[in-house]
């Protein structure tokens, strides 16, 4: 009897130092989560305990119940599982114009990677451009990149093929100025203009990108299965001076798992030389861009365009024609714009009554639509998913026509967890948290750890759901319950509460 008083007091004489300690510290607290399954994002299995959050930082994490005399707010988690907020590898968006960005709050989503494929902002500063964005104020969090096609645009050198030396000692100084407040540079070497540059322009970038500790992340040159290795070692290459990240890899007409391997190996082979070598993957067979992709180098621009369709029409026809043949026929490009969307080629051929390759050059041009392109194999790209080395990235926005941009990190939970159990929780989560700050170079999230930024997500897995489909892609995810950015609830039970407390991050 004597031992058992003695044994509770002991517990009692802790449970009240730990209460001293936190109050101490901080008188209050903003907002403290209860009764959770706690993932702390790297792979660990999940333990049961209370989150303690005051301002936008995690300041206590507790096994045991902790009393505290000044609690604001209290969220019971009834055993759900609490994780680090989903950091896309790879998305879209303007937020200046869609600041809630709830498409992506919607599947857990709480940071998201911007300036892709080329492609950012068209101001000589981005610090401008991160000014006004915090001054009109952000649902969630932004690393913004450099676009490298942008880059040539703002010095005049669209599409020109040999820049002079000048001109890269300019994009050089532009690139570094604006690294100092972005992750890295962009490339889209599948689009104009950045098709255009060789070898040597990308070099003389990446040793700017290399000397400025950031990445390249690289929409690459030709995703085909049999020019894809030749595309990988084009980025390697820049690899010798920075690091270097495959954006959305995926083998277009490639199929089967020993195909997805040999491209694994050859990217582990490159991290056993030395090159820091990173990718993602979307959950989905089907690719979405511009209707150019569609048509010949030399055929790109509409400038382009209105002289090939007099001097080489033929020609023109002939290789629409066969390139869309050859990536699975008229029946696997599903148009996503206005007065096209949701309708194949086939189908505007049947309504139409002529063959797609006249639609695409009489009708459409070669920047007058975007569309959805089912070119993958289920096989290959899972394999691709389920390796530890691979992140995820939906390569979505709020407004593209595809399920990618409203139900990617969802269907990681719904499918690759839950039905067809690929991945364990832990390590899906691990994916598209830890991992991917640890690609991004960001210290302070993806990780529920004392110290860390409160970025955080409530789901029950079994109640997740990716709702968007390729014909009703627009269906935001359910199951996610509370996201919670920078220590402020954002979106609760559905609903967004207003807050815009994201930030566009500073690089570490």
């Amino acid at each position: 009897m004597l031992r058992s008083i003695i044994l509770l007091c002991l517990i009692l004489i802790s449970f009240s130092c730990s209460d001293r300690r936190l109050q101490k510290e901080y008188p209050k607290i903003d907002i403290q989560i209860t009764n959770a399954l706690i993932l702390d994002g790297e792979g660990s299995k999940p333990v049961k305990g209370d989150v303690f959050i005051v301002g936008d930082k995690i300041v206590k994490i507790s096994q045991k119940k902790i009393r505290h005399d000044h609690i604001l707010k209290t969220i019971d988690a009834r055993g759900k599982y609490l994780a680090p907020g989903f950091i896309d590898l790879h998305s879209h968006g303007d937020p200046l114009e869609t600041p809630d960005f709830e498409n992506f709050l919607a599947m857990g989503v709480t940071t998201v990677s911007l300036g892709q494929d080329g492609f950012s902002p068209n101001y000589n500063d981005l610090q401008e451009w991160k000014d006004k964005v915090e001054g009109t104020g952000i649902a969630l969090n932004i690393a913004m990149f450099v676009g490298h096609g942008s880059l040539r645009e703002l010095f005049g050198i669209n599409e020109k093929t040999h820049p002079s030396q000048e001109e890269i000692i300019e994009m050089a100084a532009l690139l570094e100025q604006n690294l100092k407040i972005c992750f890295g540079m962009s490339t889209g070497l599948e689009y104009t203009p950045g098709l255009y540059a060789e070898q040597n322009e990308l070099l003389e970038l990446a040793k700017i990108v290399g000397k400025n500790d950031r990445m390249i992340m690289s929409h690459m040159r030709n995703e085909d299965d049999n020019a894809l290795i030749e595309s990988i070692d084009e980025l390697l290459a820049q690899g010798e001076f920075c690091r270097v990240h495959v954006a959305h890899l995926k083998s277009v007409y490639g199929k089967g798992s020993e195909r997805a391997e040999e491209i694994l190996d050859h990217l582990s082979n490159a991290r056993n030389r030395g090159i820091d070598v990173t990718a993602d993957v979307y959950p989905y067979t089907a690719s979405y861009t511009g209707i150019a992709i569609l048509f010949p180098d030399w055929c790109k621009t509409n400038e382009q365009f209105e002289i090939a369709k007099v001097e080489r029409r033929e020609e023109l026809k002939d290789f629409i024609r066969a390139k869309v043949n050859f990536r699975n026929g008229p029946q696997a490009t599903l148009l996503g714009t206005e007065p096209y969307k949701g309708k194949t080629l086939l189908d505007l051929e049947k309504e139409m009554s002529k063959p797609f390759e006249e639609i695409l050059i009489d009708d459409i041009g070669p920047e007058g639509a975007s569309g959805a392109y089912f070119v993958m194999n289920d096989t290959l790209q899972n394999t691709l998913i389920k390796d530890p080395n691979i992140g995820i990235s939906s390569d979505g926005s709020e407004t593209s026509f595809h399920p990618r941009g409203h139900g990617t990190f969802a269907k990681i939970i719904e499918e690759f967890v839950v039905k067809n159990e690929v991945l364990t929780l832990e390590a899906a989560v691990r994916k598209m948290t830890s991992y991917a700050a640890d690609i991004l170079k960001i210290s302070d999230r993806g990780r529920i750890k004392e110290g860390m930024k409160a970025d955080l997500i409530l789901f029950d897995p079994y109640k997740v759901k990716s709702n968007a489909t390729y014909s009703d892609p627009f269906q935001l995810s359910e199951g996610f319950d509370l996201v919670i950015v920078n220590g402020k609830v954002v979106r609760q039970n559905a609903q967004l509460s207003g807050d815009k407390p994201g930030v566009v991050l500073d690089p570490n």
